[in-house]
């Protein structure tokens, strides 16, 4: 299939299309909608089609790239769904300890483009965990609409929970420092906003990607520095971004936020034409420098 890219769609498509990935709207209400953009032989379903993941794009490393080693462990969650299964990257030829990141996935679970993620990171030396939230349903289906599906079935208080065991038990991994960090995008940006808010000091830096904000309450909780990664027009979640910023200036907490402009929600995820090179690779490398300032030093 051709790569296309934001600016081959209307914005008013592309925001409908936020709205029908994160459940406002099914998909025969999104096709409905696409009717009037379906011209010169295009039908609504091939531009549903064409704004879908295609995951052989996602792959920056590959599963078999000797620099690194994976594993599929599971994790105890006894507070949560029982046990949650990830996806552990790390570098092959480490000598000595090196720090964890947690990568949470977006709505739809532990897709290819999330685990490629992870081998990003281990391939910067780091050990890197990405837990499938899916877990409990069976695990990512392979299917980003199947797996959005899933993702409505899963209990979200206890998915909540089954991250914090995943990033406690990546803390407490042998060959991990015991500092960690948390990158997450979409869903898993409001989870590493969650996880600041519930591990304290635990949590040595969190990158959220145009993640949910958490309360004024919890923010007062938070003690690990932040880099906030927010699309320029993603009006959904950056409405909650004054409130959050004002909650982390009262608290002390050391934050960088940066908004791309002309970027939409999605920015980083290189499988759906949402995806901006300039705005993920520039976001990607600070991601790379804040860890490694916070969780090296």
């Amino acid at each position: 299939m051709e790569r296309k890219k934001a600016a081959d769609y209307p914005q008013e498509l592309l925001n409908l299309f936020d709205r029908y990935v994160h459940g406002d709207i099914d998909r025969r209400d999104f096709l409905e909608g696409a009717k009037k953009f379906a011209i010169g032989g295009v039908t609504a379903t091939a531009i549903w089609e064409s704004l879908r993941p295609n995951y052989a794009w996602a792959e920056q490393v590959p599963k078999d790239d000797s620099r690194i080693k994976t594993e599929t462990p599971t994790v105890p969650s006894p507070q949560g769904n029982g046990s949650i299964k990830g996806y552990l990257a790390r570098p092959a030829k480490a000598s000595g300890k090196l720090p964890g990141v947690l990568v949470i996935h977006e709505n739809r679970g532990l897709n290819p483009y999330i685990e490629d993620v992870a081998r990003r990171l281990a391939v910067a030396n780091f050990v890197a965990f990405a837990p499938d939230g899916l877990t409990s349903v069976g695990g990512f289906p392979g299917d980003s609409e199947k797996g959005g599906q899933l993702f409505a079935q899963v209990d979200k208080p206890k998915m909540t929970e089954d991250f914090v065991a995943a990033a406690r038990w990546l803390k407490s991994r042998p060959d991990c420092t015991g500092k960690i960090g948390a990158v997450g995008f979409c869903f898993g940006g409001g989870i590493v906003n969650t996880l600041a808010v519930r591990m304290g000091g635990d949590l040595s830096a969190g990158v959220p990607f145009y993640g949910g904000q958490p309360s004024a309450a919890d923010a007062a909780k938070i003690k690990a520095p932040l880099l906030l990664h927010y699309a320029g027009l993603d009006t959904r979640i950056n409405g909650g971004w004054p409130a959050y910023e004002e909650a982390l200036k009262a608290n002390h907490v050391t934050y960088s936020a940066y908004i791309y402009d002309g970027a939409n929600h999605g920015f980083h995820n290189d499988t759906t034409p949402r995806y901006d090179d300039v705005a993920a690779k520039l976001a990607w490398q600070r991601t790379l420098d804040f860890f490694n300032k916070y969780l090296k030093a």
